[in-house]
């Protein structure tokens, strides 16, 4: 039973990857457009996506670092 769980979970996995390589292909096409606000734009959703793991991370690392002085 759980054996075929597994072969499923590795076949989602393989299936969402080849889902998001041909959402890069369409960011790469609207860049290439020429349209220099809608790059501006892509290069912001970029910056604002990598940012937050970073500053949960952060939040984290603080209260944590708070909690093992105390303690």
């Amino acid at each position: 039973m759980f054996r075929n769980n597994k072969y499923s979970l590795v076949l989602f996995f393989v299936i969402a990857t080849q889902m998001v390589s041909a959402q890069c292909a369409m960011c790469k096409a609207v860049v290439e457009s020429g349209d220099a606000e809608m790059a501006e734009g892509l290069n912001n959703g970029i910056v604002y996506l990598m940012a937050f793991p970073y500053i949960l991370v952060g939040v984290a690392g603080y209260f944590l670092y708070k909690k093992m002085k105390k303690g």
